[in-house]
């Protein structure tokens, strides 16, 4: 992007967040980030299990995350930055890099990895609002917030003109949205929340209608992604 970077809103730190939701808050979630693994899960209410890939996640940026951060334009918003491996990456690339997650852990995570991330969910005020380069939602991210045409109207907000979007998404067909909580097999369920799962083809169905185009579509170590260029008008 040709505008200059926007400021990764240490400054805008004293800005009152919105309460975090308390799932991801929550000792079960907290607890894997502070020990590195597992076993979590999202849990559905009849029992279905969405493994949560938490070694992953704290691990470095791998060949699939490295396939998704070289296409990364500009300035880039992580958001559910989780532990922080992306926005490490991302700045290791030479981009300037801000995180938002509702966990305090996983935004301590992060910044003990030397980044800067914020205790924020996307819909809360976030610094450089329309000044974005890139924004990531990766690891599952889609599915914040349980309505994909509010999480990429945000986004839409939050990215420049002719921005980018770069989504992970179900490597199968699927659209659904669920109430799920966060699960580790030990303890009593928690808050349940709602949330979305997206295939490639039902990101499209909900994007192109909105002004998204395309940009890139691809599939690595089992891994889908899809880029979506934000209109430069709204």
């Amino acid at each position: 992007m040709s505008s200059a970077p926007p400021d990764t809103g240490l400054r805008d730190a004293a800005t009152p967040p919105a309460t975090p939701p308390t799932p991801w808050r929550a000792d079960p979630y907290t607890n894997a980030l502070r020990n590195g693994h597992g076993p979590l899960f999202l849990r559905r209410s009849d029992g279905w299990l969405l493994p949560l890939d938490v070694e992953r996640w704290c691990a470095s940026a791998d060949g699939a995350d490295l396939s998704a951060l070289r296409l990364c334009e500009g300035s880039v918003l992580d958001i559910g930055c989780g532990p922080g491996r992306l926005v490490a990456g991302a700045a290791a690339l030479g981009h300037r890099v801000l995180g938002v997650d509702v966990s305090q852990a996983a935004v301590d995570h992060t910044l003990r990895l030397g980044g800067t991330a914020l205790l924020r969910s996307v819909f809360d005020a976030l610094p450089g609002e329309g000044r974005w380069g890139t924004a990531l939602l990766m690891d599952g991210n889609l599915g914040i917030g349980g309505d994909p045409g509010a999480l990429l109207a945000r986004v839409n907000q939050l990215l420049a003109p002719g921005g980018l979007l770069i989504a992970e998404t179900v490597p199968v067909d699927v659209d659904e949205r669920v109430e799920v909580h966060v699960d580790d097999g030990h303890r009593a369920p928690g808050e349940s929340f709602p949330w979305a799962r997206l295939g490639t083809p039902a990101l499209l169905r909900h994007a192109r209608p909105r002004g998204w185009s395309p940009a890139a579509q691809w599939t690595t170590d089992g891994r889908s992604f899809l880029a979506l260029r934000r209109p430069r008008r709204t």
